[in-house]
């Protein structure tokens, strides 16, 4: 009986999923058109997502869509009613806020005002990838938001969906491996610091798969990492991978990656100048960061490597 009840809760919970999914997509597509297209807007909306799930000074905004203006921007910052909902008005006083549905109100609200207001920001600047980059510059005020952004819309535009949540344990499940918590654990080379991530111990040459879906942020050689890859998800997260024998040939910095797919080697490198190899046993280092518009801040991976075991 709990069996079947779990069940209709898991069917249930894929099914609300599956809606917000498509209600997200029809607004996108509702409001993209020949300048500004549907994964602009949806890379906007899941930033705002994302800072909103880690920020407390950020308040959740309900509805369909998260994107948020302030009151200044919205009604305009000399007008005296904060929360003008009036378009003359809110227009007479410099705001941004648009009627988007023809009703007669221009409400932080209403999805369809916030929606048309941030495709009709957009416009003004254009349709290139550095036109977007320019808008989002000018709006946020901060690279790394506009890098995080633009990876989110690259993403969008090359799957054609939003629906990017698949993840997967970085060893295929047919090799050997073993881990544990190794969180926080001390560690000496370089200056005392802590260990940022967990070690997957493995032989040389084991493939590592991408966790998730993204874009190569970085790729090379670090005195700390060894050969090491670094990739950024739609999620405001970068997944860190070090150590490695060698990456998979067909991977370069900027490349959007599926997850799953293998990226590299174990291996042992690190610690030392470019080359340097063996001061430990073969294993994987594996960390993960998160962006909340502000900071970055690594956080510990052991507790989502073991949900992706079990579903690998």
């Amino acid at each position: 009986m709990n069996i079947g009840h779990e069940a209709i809760n898991a069917n249930e919970k894929q099914d609300t999923k599956e809606q917000r999914i498509q209600e997200r997509m029809k607004y996108y597509v509702q409001f993209q058109d020949f300048v500004i297209p549907w994964y602009y807007l949806a890379a906007i909306d899941q930033y705002e997502r994302n800072i909103q799930q880690v920020r407390q000074d950020i308040p959740k905004k309900e509805g369909v869509i998260a994107i948020q203006f302030s009151n200044e921007y919205w009604a305009g910052a000399l007008n005296p009613v904060e929360d003008d909902t009036i378009p003359n008005s809110i227009q007479l006083f410099g705001g941004m806020g648009l009627d988007g549905n023809g009703d007669g109100v221009a409400s932080l609200d209403d999805d369809d005002d916030v929606m048309f207001t941030m495709a009709k920001y957009l416009r003004m600047y254009g349709h290139s990838v550095q036109d977007f980059k320019l808008a989002l510059w000018d709006y946020y005020k901060n690279e790394q938001v506009v890098n995080q952004i633009t990876v989110i819309a690259k993403l969008f535009e090359k799957f054609g969906t939003i629906d990017l949540d698949a993840y997967y344990f970085p060893i295929p499940k047919n090799y050997d491996y073993s881990y544990a918590g190794t969180w926080g654990a001390n560690r000496g080379w370089g200056g005392r610091r802590i260990h940022e991530g967990t070690d997957i111990f493995a032989n040389y040459g084991t493939p590592i798969r991408s966790t998730s879906y993204g874009v190569v942020e970085v790729i090379g050689w670090n005195e700390f990492g060894g050969w090491r890859i670094g990739i950024r998800d739609h999620h405001n997260s970068y997944h860190y991978y070090a150590h490695l024998h060698s990456f998979d040939d067909s991977i370069k910095q900027g490349d959007i990656v599926e997850a799953g797919q293998t990226i590299g080697y174990v291996g042992s490198t690190g610690y030392g100048k470019e080359g340097t190899a063996g001061k430990f046993p073969p294993h994987l280092h594996y960390g993960m960061y998160k962006f909340n518009g502000r900071t970055e801040w690594a956080y510990d991976p052991y507790p989502s490597l073991l949900r992706w075991e079990r579903n690998k």
